[in-house]
């Protein structure tokens, strides 16, 4: 589990934990869930040679479920150790800041930002920094948690309970209103559709009595746990 004598949120906890991202039932066994469900939602490519950015690309979970799609899988994130194990992957990862994008304007077809909105201090910079790497036209697709109380609850006191989540890997006083994320994207031209996210219960149950080792993840109408979400950005826009 994290170290605890990190802070909530502090990303060390990532460095302090980089054995676990691809370990079976591992620390980091959501993130492999959620990247199969972020992978549905990411189109096919528009040109050859489509970049799809991988913003908090972690140790690379999105890269088998892009394998063969015609992507150039460019990763930033903000541990080297995290940079240096998707590399290992086949991901063209690098070490950066996701409120300062070392990626030039309009030079990505497809943002990923998976799980990591939850996890800045800064939102809306977050949000200003995608929008101005993305080409017009280009898509977003993005998951993070909801700010309420109701999630609060099941994905910090449950899941770190459970061992669903590392213990301190969340701060919740940074979780994200589903309305927030839509009117900060707009403001950038990107239009934003938001889905919350479940666990199939089935595959749930059969994962806590150690039956299966992954659990698929499905669309739902409540927002208030884990949501998705696909935008576009206009056409036309021009970042100021």
């Amino acid at each position: 589990m994290s170290s605890l004598s990190r802070a909530r949120n502090d990303p060390g906890q990532y460095d302090d934990l980089a054995a676990e991202w691809w370990a079976p039932r591992g620390a980091f066994c959501a993130l492999h869930w959620l990247a199969e469900a972020r992978a549905r939602l990411v189109p096919p490519p528009v040109r050859p040679g489509a970049v799809l950015l991988d913003v908090g690309c972690g140790g690379g979970l999105l890269a088998p479920h892009l394998a063969g799609r015609g992507y150039h899988h460019i990763g930033i994130d903000v541990g080297a150790v995290a940079a240096a194990t998707a590399r290992g992957h086949g991901v063209d990862a690098v070490v950066g800041d996701a409120a300062a994008l070392p990626v030039a304007d309009a030079s990505a077809d497809v943002v990923v930002a998976g799980e990591i909105f939850e996890h800045v201090v800064d939102l809306e910079a977050v949000v200003a920094e995608v929008a101005r790497v993305m080409r017009p036209g280009a898509t977003l697709v993005c998951d993070t948690l909801a700010a309420t109380r109701r999630c609060r609850f099941l994905m910090v006191t449950v899941a770190e309970r459970m061992g669903v989540a590392p213990a301190g890997i969340h701060d919740p006083a940074l979780f994200v209103d589903p309305g927030r994320l839509r009117r900060s994207c707009a403001a950038h031209g990107i239009t934003l559709a938001t889905t919350g996210l479940r666990p199939r219960v089935g595959h749930a149950l059969a994962w806590a009595a150690r039956r299966r080792d992954d659990v698929d993840l499905v669309p739902c109408r409540s927002t208030s746990i884990v949501y998705q979400g696909v935008g576009v950005k206009a056409a036309t826009w021009t970042t100021c």
